[in-house]
């Protein structure tokens, strides 16, 4: 069957910080970059409420709102913007070939340049109060979010390094952390256990697990349950962080891109490279230690120009669309 196949010199796949920002200077460069934007359009901010600690908004702004601000600088310089999911992938392994990507399981589009931006996502508990109120006192991170709760009493569930480490960040300007923590022993590393015994205002609860959490619009409370003897007991608190790991949305990638053991992207050092040229990684889904909107944004951009310099080394295409024979 022979069919018009759209060919593109700049696919990228993904819509929050850092796909966005790849945009931006992906199109400044005459790339005429296409975007499709995944199930979840803008990304993990979309679900945050505040966002205080993005350079240039003196005032802070809603996730939503910043995230429809980056589109609309991103198509002003000439992005499409599509919705639509990248379902299965066939990178070309050698410098200069054309890779192709499937949308919604149906058409294939080639392309000659790829940046991958399908950022990673938060695990949560799956108590329905908890979803219920995520966005209202649930947050899945306590640096992006604990800055709202300062003086007042939270908790987090979590017994590894990144549950230690920001507890030990809220107990800085928390009230009280109350650190629940499913098994009778962290995780973490010793040193992290020990900076959390130490430190006074946290109360750390082991074999104890959410059993709900309490209000209706914000969190107002936690219901918790000691999975040893089955008794409950209820606690005020004010917001809950949920630090059980993230899962990089990396599934249709597995066996053609290198990762780690977790699943997160490799990427060369100093660069947004993966093990095939001509396709990049950006943001969440190659960064499992900072994971915040500028961090991702700033490897977007490193992903825009390390995609520009690859099509000018191997002779960027003139055109955007060609038949091919499957």
């Amino acid at each position: 069957m022979s069919e018009t196949t759209e060919r593109i010199k700049c696919l990228i796949i993904g819509s929050g910080p850092a796909g966005y920002t790849a945009a931006i200077y992906a199109a400044r460069a005459d790339m005429n970059p296409i975007m499709y934007t995944g199930m979840e359009p803008g990304g993990q901010l979309t679900t945050t409420t505040e966002v205080d600690n993005f350079p240039g908004y003196p005032e802070g702004i809603d996730g939503p709102t910043m995230m429809v601000q980056l589109q609309q600088q991103a198509e002003r310089f000439g992005t499409q913007v599509r919705i639509g999911m990248i379902t299965e992938v066939k990178f070309a392994t050698e410098k200069g070939g054309i890779h192709k990507a499937q949308v919604d399981g149906d058409k294939w589009i080639e392309a000659d340049t790829v940046i991958i931006s399908t950022g990673a996502s938060a695990k949560y508990l799956g108590l329905e109060s908890e979803q219920r109120l995520r966005g209202g006192g649930v947050s899945a991170c306590a640096v992006c979010d604990g800055f709202f709760y300062k003086g007042q009493d939270v908790a987090i569930v979590g017994g590894g390094d990144t549950a230690a480490e920001e507890a030990t960040y809220l107990s800085k300007i928390c009230n009280k952390v109350t650190m629940l923590v499913r098994k009778d022993e962290m995780r973490a590393s010793k040193a992290m256990q020990h900076r959390v015994t130490n430190t006074k205002n946290i109360d750390l609860r082991y074999n104890t697990e959410i059993d709900e959490v309490l209000g209706e619009q914000v969190v107002e409370g936690l219901r918790m349950k000691n999975n040893q003897t089955g008794e409950k007991e209820t606690i005020d608190i004010t917001g809950l962080f949920i630090a059980i790991g993230h899962k990089p949305n990396t599934d249709i990638f597995k066996g053609q891109i290198d990762m780690d053991n977790t699943g997160y992207i490799v990427t060369k050092p100093k660069t947004t490279e993966t093990n095939i040229p001509g396709v990049f990684a950006s943001g969440d889904v190659q960064d499992k230690e900072y994971r915040q909107a500028i961090t991702a944004a700033g490897t977007g951009c490193m992903a825009a120009l390390d995609a520009e310099r690859y099509l000018a080394d191997v002779g960027a295409i003139e055109e955007v669309s060609t038949t091919t024979n499957w």
